[in-house]
């Protein structure tokens, strides 16, 4: 069992920078592959970014790629999530999540409860 607790979140200004932090419980933490998802109002959930097991390699969404970048700290049990130059479209609840390997929505195997990101025009 991971339980996951986001933290960061806030209301920011076009442009701004925000980090979004995880910490996830559980002896096994380094066993899953950690992603961030986010969820606009109205809209599906999403994918944003995935970390693999070892921190070796990132993936993003288009639609953050350059300004967005996933980290982990094993031994903190946390993973993070950089935000610069915001834009009002990445307005959402942001999610972290961990799954052995899928990279989909459905493909994750633990949530955590989300964190709202605002920002303004």
């Amino acid at each position: 069992q991971v339980q996951l607790v986001e933290s960061g979140g806030g209301l920011v200004q076009a442009g701004g920078s925000l980090t979004l932090s995880c910490a996830a419980s559980g002896r096994t933490f380094r066993s899953y592959v950690l992603s961030w998802f986010r969820q606009a109002p109205g809209k599906e959930r999403e994918f944003v970014a995935t970390v693999t097991r070892s921190a070796g390699a990132t993936y993003y969404a288009d639609s953050v790629k350059g300004r967005f970048t996933i980290s982990r700290d094993s031994a903190k049990n946390t993973v993070y999530l950089q935000m610069s130059s915001l834009k009002p479209e990445d307005t959402a609840v942001y999610y972290c999540a961990a799954s052995a390997g899928g990279l989909t929505v459905t493909g994750q195997d633990y949530w955590g409860q989300g964190t709202q990101v605002t920002v303004s025009s």
